[in-house]
């Protein structure tokens, strides 16, 4: 996988790093069980500070993406359940979307065509 960040954004970097981490579980670039870089390692090649890389993988631990061993490193989840909290973000944040889409006048059948074609592209997701 590769990690392609834009220090101009407005998007703080440990959220880009975590969004294209989550991003390759979903489409299967990262399997279940398979280890992430060291925290030095994904920083140099990333071209960021430890601690940006120590947060990413912190909040995806949090989030239950990411398993962690102090003595072998980081790996991608095996089971990675919905529960309510993450349902409730899940719905806030495509709340957010609908709105923003209905906002500039994206009709509704587009907006859920949208969603069905990236959906789509997650390797992971069978239906």
């Amino acid at each position: 996988m590769i990690i392609e960040l834009d220090f101009s954004s407005d998007t703080p970097i440990y959220v880009q790093l975590r969004n294209q981490i989550v991003k390759g579980i979903g489409k299967g670039e990262l399997k279940a069980g398979e280890k992430l870089p060291t925290v030095r390692q994904l920083a140099n090649d990333a071209g960021v500070n430890t601690m940006t890389v120590n947060k990413t993988y912190q909040i995806l631990k949090s989030e239950g993406y990411v398993r962690t061993d102090r003595r072998m490193g980081a790996f991608v989840a095996e089971n990675i359940d919905m529960n309510d909290e993450f349902r409730e973000k899940l719905e806030s944040e495509l709340e957010l979307l609908s709105a923003e889409a209905c906002i500039t006048g994206m009709k509704k059948d587009d907006f859920l065509k949208m969603c069905e074609a990236v959906y789509s592209r997650m390797n992971l997701c069978t239906t």
